[in-house]
């Protein structure tokens, strides 16, 4: 399968709206967890998160059309406006049917839709938003982003848990190999720093409880770790092939060249314990991109923080890339920002275009004492590094592997 051209970035996180601020903070190693302050979490386990303040401000959505759709789907529209420029892409001059959108998140809207459930059952209001029924629902995003630049081709809404979005990004790749579209717009979006989606988050028991050092509390492959922390945004790419990108001139950003998807299929909650599934789905995509073990300079971890899936992830890269392991940068820079669930995908695949771009790999925050040694994990400080080739790491519930290659 050939490589696909990513020629545009979008971002919107907790450490910057557009990949200049965003670059400038991950670069510098700022946490940005902190108590949440929304609403009162306070009753909650874990009641921190990585949380973007004043969106409005970044955003030129009409009033009318935000009172009508949830924080995830303006985070898109934000995130899809930023990498269209980005690529100096005018929509206006595509064939609306030959441009496509595929997204992915794990939760949904659910800020908009607890919201008018609340006025419903507890105001005593007679009824809800008639735009309660698309404000919500996981493929809202991708309807709104359609709905607003006049897209009309074949598109998908991937919800895996937090494998989502990387995966949106591979079944991307794979259409435009196949021709059907000129463009795509793919990454992902999430929402959860609202009262039933942190509770639903604090239910399924991965959350760390380090409340009052909230920028210390994600701390992946550390002995000291006790689950991640939620963060919100969006990560949105242009990718078109590559002659495309020639033929109008425009320089890539990256290529992705590699993909591959398995699942461990030992638990609907947990992975497995041995990673064997991980290490076949980074081999399926090594494969994919024709590319040896020995090539890659760099690997972006999923970090979940929780001692099952960090030692399984590492099971796996020990696996394949051998003594290899002991010496290829790891880190996992959402330890500054908070997991962004299925939109983490997404935003790991960008910063590690922008770590390529600036021959600098981020730091993993908190990571003071590793828990399991041998691995060359990037603490304290960024550390200058060329990566030419790199893989991106993203797993889900129940054991779903996204493996991702990536180069410059």
């Amino acid at each position: 399968m050939d490589k696909i051209a990513i020629t545009g970035i979008g971002i919107v996180s907790p450490s910057g709206i557009g990949k200049r601020q965003f670059w400038a903070n991950v670069k510098a190693g700022r946490s940005f967890i902190k108590e949440i302050t929304r609403f009162d979490a306070s009753k909650y386990p874990a009641h921190i998160a990585g949380q973007i303040d004043e969106l409005n401000k970044y955003s030129n959505i009409s009033e009318r059309l935000l009172k009508k759709i949830d924080a995830f789907s303006h985070m898109a529209l934000i995130a899809s406006e930023l990498a269209l420029q980005d690529a100096s892409i005018d929509i206006k001059n595509e064939d609306p049917s030959l441009v496509g959108i595929f997204l992915g998140n794990a939760i949904g809207g659910w800020l908009y839709a607890e919201t008018e459930l609340r006025d419903l059952y507890i105001e005593g209001r007679e009824g809800v938003s008639p735009y309660m029924a698309s404000a919500w629902f996981p493929a809202a995003p991708q309807g709104q982003v359609s709905i607003y630049y006049g897209i009309k081709g074949f598109s998908k809404t991937v919800v895996a848990d937090r494998a989502g979005s990387l995966m949106a990004l591979g079944y991307g790749r794979k259409v435009l190999n196949k021709n059907k579209l000129n463009m795509i717009l793919a990454g992902g979006m999430e929402a959860p720093v609202s009262p039933y989606a942190l509770l639903c988050c604090n239910t399924y028991g991965a959350l760390s409880k380090n409340n009052s050092r909230p920028q210390e509390a994600y701390r992946p492959f550390d002995k000291k770790r006790d689950g991640c922390v939620i963060g919100e945004g969006a990560g949105i790419v242009v990718m078109e092939s590559v002659s495309r990108a020639a033929k109008r001139g425009a320089r890539p950003l990256a290529y992705i060249s590699g993909y591959a998807t398995t699942c461990d299929g030992v638990s609907r909650i947990d992975c497995a314990s041995d990673g064997r599934e991980l290490a076949r789905a980074i081999n399926l995509a090594l494969a994919d991109a024709q590319s040896d073990a020995a090539e890659i300079d760099y690997i972006s971890l999923d970090g979940f923080a929780l001692d099952l899936w960090d030692n399984s992830e590492l099971n796996a890269i020990k696996s394949v890339f051998k003594d290899k392991a002991k010496t290829i940068p790891l880190s996992c820079p959402k330890s500054m920002f908070g997991n962004l669930l299925g939109a983490s995908g997404a935003v790991d695949m960008i910063t590690t275009v922008l770590a390529m771009e600036h021959s600098l790999v981020p730091v993993t925050l908190n990571l003071e004492e590793p828990a399991v040694l041998g691995f060359n994990y990037v603490i304290q400080e960024a550390r200058e590094h060329k990566i030419k080739k790199a893989l991106v790491i993203s797993r889900g519930r129940g054991g779903i592997n996204s493996v991702l290659v990536v180069e410059k």
